[in-house]
């Protein structure tokens, strides 16, 4: 029997136990590092399911449907699910790194490291309590994720876990939710182009419970190469033409968040100036599948992909600006950029401007 959004008791344990293991193994191999999984998992997930369109003869709603509407079957109960979910093993994994920050879980920072809460792609390995941290978060993303999808709120649920998990870690640990501006304003970042140091007796930089010995920038953008706003902005252009494009030969919703959430291995592995950009893909496809499913020609789903990628990309910038710069703990631009962008499209699916939504739930 179900008791909500057409789950019976049993499925919620299952799926409590699944988010569990997903989160705590998010926080042993890292938040960056399990995201990449999510990746790997889309690629092979939606790879499966172009082929089996166009081999097997299934079409794309029928295939979908067997996922929730997240395309092939693996890609559903793995890449958005509790295994690899973002609001899962990401947001464990974010977590986790809050919490071992402060308990001497985490490496001594070298002067101009940012605070090592921050560091997503540290692994944390096997530590009982940090990992237990890293599940119980896992179970909170889910349930996160499956009200909010559950409810029809119309933006993306896994993002949404992502980023409440966020906010509740901060509070959860004792790190300022935004943190305080060290320039004219929290979108100013001049302090750490002109190289502002923070003192290192900073009550914001404690770790174990002591001050920090090594001073770290005074403002922290979350990408050092990639915070310029005609710099983010030109990213979000070639990168939502693309995402439109991939969707008008394929038809698949999560190819190209799959590319540019896999790409982010070399990220992980030090690749300079390697951009992220899974939240100026993701709108971009969307709208381009709600635009060609109303007879749009590839030339407008270019068009309105290139603008939303555009809108993806800055969005994650104010977002940086203002709670990832100034506090402590990672908080995820492209995660709060993806509920913004699929808001503003949802919304326009419930005007009646588009006739259908995509990914994104609707009431």
């Amino acid at each position: 029997m179900a008791i909500a959004f057409g789950l019976t008791a049993v499925d919620m344990l299952v799926l409590a136990i699944a988010a569990f293991a997903g989160g705590a193994f998010g926080a042993s191999i890292g938040a960056l590092p399990a995201f990449c999984f999510t990746g790997f998992m889309v690629l092979i997930g939606e790879a499966g399911n172009v082929v089996s369109e166009s081999f097997v003869g299934g079409s794309p709603d029928v295939i979908a449907g067997g996922a929730g509407g997240y395309g092939a079957g693996i890609v559903g109960p793995l890449a958005f699910g509790p295994v690899f979910g973002p609001h899962v093993a990401f947001a464990g994994g974010v977590a986790a790194a809050a919490y071992a920050a402060k308990y001497d879980g985490m490496y001594e920072p070298d002067d101009g490291d940012y605070h090592p809460a921050k560091d997503i792609a540290y692994a944390l390995g096997t530590r009982p309590d940090v990992l237990a941290v890293g599940g119980v978060f896992g179970i909170l993303g889910m349930a996160i994720r499956q009200t909010s999808g559950g409810l029809g709120i119309p933006i993306d649920p896994p993002a949404a876990g992502v980023i409440l998990t966020a906010v509740i870690a901060r509070l959860a640990f004792g790190y300022p939710v935004i943190g305080r501006a060290r320039g004219s304003g929290l979108l100013d970042m001049s302090p750490f182009e002109s190289g502002k140091m923070r003192s290192s007796n900073s009550e914001e930089v404690a770790t174990d419970g002591g001050a920090m010995a090594a001073e770290r920038p005074a403002v922290e953008p979350w990408l050092p190469h990639q915070y310029k706003w005609t710099h983010v902005a030109m990213l979000g252009l070639i990168t939502g033409i693309l995402g439109a494009y991939i969707f008008a030969k394929t038809g698949s919703l999560f190819l190209p968040f799959g590319i540019s959430a896999a790409s982010l291995l070399f990220l992980n592995l030090g690749v300079e100036k390697f951009p992220v950009t899974h939240h100026m893909t993701l709108p971009a496809t969307f709208v381009a599948s709600m635009a060609m499913t109303d007879g749009a020609s590839v030339l407008v789903a270019l068009g309105l992909g290139a603008f939303f990628g555009i809108l993806g990309a800055l969005f994650g910038e104010v977002y940086q600006r203002i709670f990832y710069a100034h506090s402590d703990t990672h908080f995820d631009p492209p995660a709060a950029s993806i509920i913004t962008t699929t808001l503003i499209l949802g919304i326009l699916a419930l005007a009646g401007v588009f006739t259908t939504s995509a990914a994104i739930p609707l009431p």
